[in-house]
């Protein structure tokens, strides 16, 4: 008889640093771009975090998307109007030493396929520049999206893909990074009827793209770092999902993970269906797109009308939920990407992103009993899934013994 050890493999605990934006005040950390960075380190170890994900996005000052017509504030930790240099890093990477607290990796969510080559390129010149700092900060990573042009439609996105954004994973490989894309749909992004605005939105896109890339020498560079919000917000679930990319031959793709949920409004899909609500939204006003910015955060209720972001931890246990696709299956996720995916659970990072909208407090006091709450959970469900992993898979394995029972099946609701 063969006896295995009992091993379990928790993952690694990240959070995003857009969890909390307004952490150090704009007055204080715009004259000391970096400020913000060391207080986040320290504000991650005091939550009990031991990573964070730092968010990177254009200043206020010089973004093409005016305040009024986001949800969220600028993320943008990691100051990058001046370009980052050795002694900038010296500094954050001091703070990750004293604090004890490492980067998980770098995170950037622009449309990277924008219409229109002047503000293609200086997208991608910062994204470059976050390039550079991630290789400065010692992190193998940066996360983000791949984007829309919305004025074409999807078959001519993949050509686009090929011309401009496969120039930037050529960029990423000679820096030595990996490129992780979201797989948000980001409905709200604009004020047209487009709803998959993130042509990277589901498994199906994800290997036309990697085949693309594949055909270009940067394969290896294109990674997902899966959301299972997004995937509720599509009517999927994540264990069908990940058997599916195993079944095609593509397990290797998904290198990370966001732990965001998402809990379906049974009242608001009865209204509007599972593509949100298409018309009346407030942000057209006259026949047409309202100039008023303000006006044009109403496109995301293109997403907002049928649901809402849940922070770990904070949703009611819903176990019909659960089967209905209608919120996350948190103990099944982390089985599932144990079973289905070629991932090492030691060495992938689970970062948690809190997008949950009555909990969006700009307060760091106020906010840090919730993330901390939120991280605990978020740990004890992982630690619970490599348990279970390791004593059915592996220890029991081992001598032939049954695992009992069915589990959640893939294809079936």
């Amino acid at each position: 008889m063969t006896i295995a050890e009992y091993e379990p493999k928790p993952m690694k605990i990240s959070v995003l640093t857009a969890a909390l934006q307004e952490l150090t005040p704009r007055e204080q950390r715009d004259p000391d771009p970096d400020l913000a960075v060391e207080e986040w380190l320290v504000f991650s170890r005091d939550i009990g975090s031991p990573y964070i994900q730092l968010s990177a996005a254009l200043h206020p000052s010089v973004t093409d998307v005016p305040a009024e017509a986001m949800l969220d504030p600028v993320a943008n930790t990691l100051d990058l109007r001046d370009p980052f240099d050795e002694k900038r890093a010296a500094r954050v990477l001091a703070a990750t030493n004293q604090t004890g607290v490492g980067l998980s990796a770098l995170a950037c969510s622009d449309n990277l396929l924008v219409a229109g080559k002047a503000d293609g390129n200086a997208t991608h010149n910062f994204m470059l520049r976050v390039f550079d700092a991630a290789v400065l900060l010692e992190t193998n990573a940066v996360c983000g999206f791949v984007g829309r042009n919305y004025d074409l439609e999807m078959d001519a996105n993949l050509e686009m893909f090929e011309e401009e954004f496969v120039p930037l994973l050529k960029e990423a490989k000679a820096r030595g990074l990996t490129f992780r894309v979201e797989q948000c749909p980001m409905p709200g992004w604009t004020v047209l009827d487009r709803w998959h605005n993130n042509i990277a939105y589901a498994p199906g896109p994800w290997i036309a793209l990697h085949r693309i890339c594949e055909k270009h020498g940067v394969g290896d560079q294109f990674r997902i770092h899966y959301d299972p919000s997004h995937s509720v917000l599509m009517g999927q679930d994540t264990r069908s999902m990940f058997q599916y990319l195993k079944d095609e031959g593509y397990g290797f793709l998904i290198d990370g993970f966001h732990v965001k949920g998402q809990v379906i409004d049974s009242k608001g899909v009865s209204a509007w269906g599972y593509g949100g609500q298409t018309m009346q939204r407030g942000d057209w006003d006259g026949g047409k797109p309202s100039d008023n910015p303000a006006d044009q955060v109403n496109a995301w209720k293109k997403q907002i009308a049928i649901c809402e972001h849940e922070l770990p931890g904070t949703a009611k246990h819903d176990p019909l939920a659960y089967l209905q696709n209608r919120t996350v299956d948190w103990l099944d996720h982390q089985l599932a990407a144990r079973e289905l995916l070629d991932i090492d659970p030691a060495e992938t990072f689970l970062v948690v992103e809190h997008e949950y909208p009555p909990a969006r407090i700009q307060d760091k006091n106020a906010l840090a009993p919730i993330l901390k709450g939120s991280i605990d959970f978020t740990r004890a469900i992982d630690e619970a899934a490599a348990a279970m992993y390791a004593l059915q898979h592996e220890v029991m394995a081992a001598q032939d013994i049954p695992i009992q029972g069915f589990g959640r099946e893939a294809y079936r609701s």
